[in-house]
């Protein structure tokens, strides 16, 4: 077959190519492979030719009149048809036509979605729509299954579904088709492709290339029909798998609205097509599956199409709104004249608390200004009794502003995954007017009683009251009176109407209304559709932009300006302008899109809008962000004092005895200091003194400070773009990489071999004629890619240094005091004693602390010469905090949970590593680990591109994580010590998710 229309292919076009079979359901597709790609469509035999000619029309019509849209070009034949008649093997004439192939996956294979590449979808489907809007064509018009304005055949072929509850789904979705049947066909009926599923959308991208709307292909299921009936088959295809199906589908439809303007009606007809669509599918794939049982591509929609049909929450009408809203169409058609009357009528209304509160102060309880709760995801009931209460107390009545971001919305009920990172509600959506329990509180205008319960869950509503009012334009509006006493309304009753200035209720205590010191939560509805009584008052920041047309600013209502009651963050775009401004540029960000942090707990931190983030990355809070003991030592040692080390006081002897009992005995000698940089400078004096040499060897790409002395001695920096250079008193050793350096794991004399580069460096100080200083090395090299040595080989190194007479340097800044989870030091993992251990960073939990240890002979070598002093090493403050660090390592038993943590994630890497082929090797230990990440695990070539991604999907999913090695392509994980099992689980599962998204786009580029 293959070689008999290779010929037909040379005969009618001229095109020499190697032909392979196309997936199709009733005609032949043929790839031809040459030295251009093309798509041979061999047609059934029963085709017609007005069906061939209407795709090749609307092919020429569309790069004509949207040349930028991606659609294959027809290629004309020899003789200049766009189509020809062709005998095939068997003597059977069948229509032949040639087209451009496109390059691309489809979108159903395409593994690195996102509602970006989604909108950019709506936006080419909205051209292609806008661009046939005057295509017309007489095989346009044709009775068709895939038809949706015939879609009701399926009601005489309902009960080929067997299973009850799928019969009743489909029946219903039935029923909301037929509710709008009517007004679909008062529609214009025009041209559209008809099918723009996931197998008929083709996607381009890279790791460093946004991925991109390639093309759209088969128009084989062309009809006249509403252009929504457009929109709504290809959203019921990008549905299927999404996650977040709200969010692709308000991506999509604005993306179609600002190339091809909707209404509100098509807007509203969508959700019943979309299903209705599936519907089809399922129906029609059940019918056909009987026929032809063996035939994959009939079913190859199904099990996605009841998955979603069975399981997916959409509330239809909270879907109308969102989908107005993404369009920028107001989210009723009363909601603009609702709030230009609310707007006109400021200033008029009964006051809600009987008195006027244009006077009353606002007060924020913002993620930025307020400290409560201290624990971002458990409000406590004193916390919440007393939130506010020094307002309070200053102020009498104060007002809590609209949009405000808090963190003191803690309950389960407030987060929207299964993970402490995921997203939770956050921003508040009404005005809170704080005042004194049995206050009375007044309807602003006439209305109606719609709700009145006690939801008397912790941190819930407590009273409650729902109002409808009416304006004078004859729109509904909905009023919330939230933290009422529920005794107070007890005999309210729904329909109930309240003249404007009535009390109808009280502020409720903290033992009645939820919990909360005593206020009025008050909110604004312009609409109850998806929503009823159970309105939510705190809004995910992610989709405040929706829930702000739902409940905007009530402001009005209680007389007041909305300029004032409207909380304004802190603005992430003005204070990245400013540092930019103002620091220099190699002052670096992380992440492409860099984040701002005002709180910290444990190992979660917080944005300016509340969003929490897992932080796998930051290894100096060692027992974790704003730990209580840690904020109770400085805040209590600064009422006494902060002083140096002039002066006795035991806080300096408590630091150094808890210091030196985690360390060998000859380490006995403590020199305490401002960082881990200002250690190591002194441990390079230190070592100077005692061997009266200069000279230092050192692993290559290792980081040991960023003073002129540390920078000499940290190839990662002198060796750097722009850096000094390597210094001639310095000699390089290849780190001990046994996964990609010289020498391998499977070589059994690799740790010696690793070893003996110390004998080239001794030889090459002597030809210089210097002297040896000593040995510096972080025990397991951090930014050298998180390097775990082979066992025996600084042994090895330790031996000859001291053969030579230097002395042995352990940096410890990033795998001391437990990270390791076995041992409480590196150097204990490779069974050696070093002369002078260096720690810093961790050690103070964020506060800046460095210590040196060395033994006594060491020390009084270095006594020899000038008065040795820090003004801050050693004060009083540092000594605490630092023994308070250590203490909670113990006392927490962090050590362990750095083992146990760290063997969850390192065996979940492994598994991981097996899966994909972008994760060359997987190492570490305890909460040490890192991700080598390659583009080919045989020749272990770094993926830097890769790592590169990885880190910054991984942020948009709320995990923090860095990159590390000679070429970056080592991710490093390194939490605070405080991780919890669910929160390395979180990490497994995204790193799984987004190493499938990188390992898919590399495939596609193959």
């Amino acid at each position: 077959m293959s070689e008999f229309w290779s010929n037909v292919l040379q005969q009618v076009w001229g095109i020499d190519a190697k032909l392979s079979l196309l997936n199709g359901e009733c005609d032949l597709n043929l790839l031809a492979t040459g030295q251009q790609n093309y798509v041979l469509k061999v047609m059934r035999p029963d085709c017609k030719e007005s069906f061939v000619d209407m795709q090749c029309q609307t092919f020429n019509h569309l790069r004509q009149l949207a040349p930028d849209l991606p659609i294959p070009a027809i290629i004309k034949t020899r003789k200049g048809t766009l189509h020809t008649y062709v005998n095939d093997e068997n003597g059977v004439e069948r229509i032949v036509w040639l087209l451009e192939k496109i390059e691309g996956v489809t979108y159903a294979h395409f593994g690195a979605k996102s509602n970006d590449l989604i909108r950019e979808l709506g936006v080419t489907v909205g051209e292609m729509d806008k661009a046939l809007h005057d295509f017309t064509h007489p095989a346009l018009i044709r009775n068709f299954k895939w038809n949706l304005c015939q879609a009701q055949w399926i009601t005489d072929h309902i009960n080929v579904i067997q299973l009850a509850s799928r019969h009743a789904l489909i029946q219903h979705i039935i029923e909301d088709y037929q509710s709008i049947y009517p007004s679909l066909l008062t529609l214009p009926q025009r041209a559209i492709h008809n099918d723009v599923n996931d197998y008929n959308i083709l996607i381009q991208g890279s790791l460093t290339q946004a991925a991109k709307v390639s093309g759209i292909i088969d128009f084989g299921d062309m009809c006249a029909g509403p252009r929504v009936c457009d929109l709504a088959i290809s959203a019921a295809y990008l549905v299927l798998d999404s996650e977040q199906p709200e969010h692709a589908l308000e991506a999509f439809v604005s993306g179609y609205h600002s190339r091809y303007p909707l209404t509100s009606e098509e807007i509203e007809m969508l959700w019943p097509l979309l299903r209705m669509r599936l519907a089809v599918s399922v129906i029609n794939s059940t019918l056909m599956s009987r026929e032809n049982p063996d035939d994959p591509y009939i079913v190859i929609s199904q099990t996605p199409a009841w998955n979603f049909l069975e399981n997916n929450l959409l509330d239809g009408k909270m879907l109308n709104a969102r989908l107005r809203v993404a369009c920028d169409i107001p989210i009723t058609d009363s909601a603009s004249r609702i709030t230009a009357w609310l707007k006109k009528k400021r200033g008029s209304f009964a006051q809600v608390l009987g008195q006027d509160l244009s006077d009353a102060p606002m007060h924020s309880l913002s993620v930025e200004a307020s400290t409560t709760p201290r624990n971002p995801f458990a409000l406590t009931s004193l916390e919440a009794r007393t939130v506010g209460e020094c307002y309070t107390q200053k102020d009498g009545i104060w007002l809590g502003y609209y949009n405000e971001p808090r963190l003191i919305y803690t309950e389960e009920t407030f987060r929207k995954g299964p993970y402490k990172a995921s997203n939770r509600r956050t921003v508040h959506l009404g005005i809170d007017v704080f005042a004194p329990a049995e206050t009375l509180v007044y309807t602003p205008l006439d209305a109606h009683i719609v709700c009145c319960v006690n939801r008397d869950d912790y941190l819930d509503y407590g009273g409650m009251v729902i109002l409808s009012h009416i304006s004078d334009e004859g729109d509904c509006f909905y009023t919330l009176y939230g933290h009422l006493d529920p005794a107070s309304i007890s005999d309210l009753q729904p329909g109930q109407p309240l003249p404007s200035g009535t009390p109808f209720a009280k502020l409720g205590f903290s033992d009645n209304n939820g919990g909360w010191h005593p206020h009025l939560h008050f909110q604004l509805a312009i609409t109850l559709d998806g929503i009823g009584h159970d309105w939510q008052g705190v809004a995910d920041p992610d989709e405040l932009t929706m829930w702000n047309e739902v409940f905007p600013n009530p402001a009005s209502l209680l007389n007041l300006n909305d300029e004032k009651t409207q909380f304004v963050p802190v603005q992430k775009a003005d204070i990245l302008k400013q540092r930019k401004a103002k620091f220099g540029e190699n002052l670096k960000l992380t992440y492409s899109d860099p984040v701002m942090f005002m709180r910290g707990w444990r190992h979660h931190l917080f944005d300016e809008w509340g969003r929490p983030y897992l932080d796998s990355y930051n290894n100096v809070p060692h027992v974790g962000h704003a730990h209580p003991r840690i904020q109770q030592v400085a805040a209590d040692q600064l009422l006494r004092m902060n002083s140096n080390t002039r002066y006795l006081h035991p806080t300096q002897i408590a630091f150094a005895d808890k210091i030196v009992s985690r360390m060998p005995k000859s380490l006995d000698v403590c020199f305490f200091v401002n960082s881990g940089t200002e250690a190591n400078e002194l441990a390079l004096r230190l070592a100077r003194a005692h061997t009266g040499g200069k000279d230092m060897i050192t692993p290559n790409h290792g980081y040991h400070g960023n003073t002129t002395g540390a920078i000499d001695i940290s190839a990662y920096k002198f060796n750097a773009k722009g850096g000094v250079g390597q210094a001639d008193w310095v000699q390089l050793i290849d780190v001990a990489d046994d996964y990609r350096g010289r020498y391998r794991k499977d070589d059994p004399q690799c740790a010696e071999k690793y070893a003996q580069q110390v004998d080239t460096a001794l030889s090459n100080i002597q030809q210089r004629q210097g002297k040896l200083a000593g040995f510096i090395a972080e025990t397991f090299p951090s930014v050298g890619g998180q390097i775990i040595p082979p066992q025996g080989y600084l042994k090895s190194v330790y031996n000859r240094i001291r053969a030579a007479g230097g002395v042995c340097i352990a940096d410890e800044v990033q795998t001391g005091l437990g990270r390791l989870g076995e041992h409480y030091f590196a150097f204990e993992q490779q069974q050696v004693v070093p002369d002078i251990v260096v720690l810093g960073k961790p050690i103070g939990n964020g506060h800046p602390i460095g210590v040196l240890i060395t033994t006594r002979a060491i020390a009084d070598s270095f006594a020899q010469g000038p008065e040795y002093f820090s003004t801050f090493g050693g004060s009083n403050l540092s000594c605490r905090m630092g023994k308070e660090v250590l203490d909670i390592v113990d006392d927490e038993n962090l050590m362990d949970n750095a083992r146990q943590m760290g063997n969850l994630l390192l065996n979940g890497l492994r598994l991981l590593k097996d899966k994909y082929d972008i994760v060359g090797d997987v190492r570490g230990q305890g909460l040490f680990i890192g991700l080598d990440l390659v583009t080919d695990k045989v020749t272990r070539t770094p993926g830097t591109d890769i790592a590169d991604y990885v880190k910054n999907r991984m942020r948009e999913n709320r995990i923090l994580m860095g990159t590390e090695g000679p070429a970056d392509n080592i991710l490093k994980i390194r939490p605070p010590l405080s991780i919890e099992h669910q929160d390395a689980i979180m990490i497994l599962n995204v790193m799984d998710k987004i190493l499938a998204e990188a390992q898919s786009l590399i495939n596609m580029n193959k």
